[in-house]
């Protein structure tokens, strides 16, 4: 049986999401959330809903190479994006990025 991990695609991602456990009232919540994310990743890498390529950002091609893409939505209509690396050994869930609705709609053109 393959194991599941969750990783940032970068350090500048991991600490932004290290920061939100800081913030204010509103951010806390949200790295609570992002947390329950997550754990539920580590359980189930598929949990998110997949994104159909033709609607992958060209951004997260370019930038991130990625050739898949799912979103979990989030409490209070956040949405965290990631994308699933897998070998004979492990899947790993990558998070590209959290962001609010109007955000996640004006990136994917919705």
């Amino acid at each position: 049986m393959k194991e599941y991990h969750v990783a940032f695609i970068n350090e500048k991602t991991k600490k932004a999401f290290e920061e939100l456990k800081e913030g204010k009232f509103e951010d806390s919540k949200l790295y609570g959330f992002i947390s329950r994310a997550i754990d539920d990743l580590k359980k189930d890498p598929l949990c998110g809903i997949r994104i159909p390529k033709k609607q992958i950002p060209r951004e997260y091609i370019k930038k991130y190479k990625v050739d898949n893409l799912r979103k979990y939505n989030l409490p209070g209509a956040w949405r965290l994006v990631y994308t699933i690396k897998a070998d004979e050994v492990m899947i790993l869930s990558i998070i590209l990025e959290w962001m609010d609705h109007k955000k996640y709609e004006r990136k994917f053109g919705y």
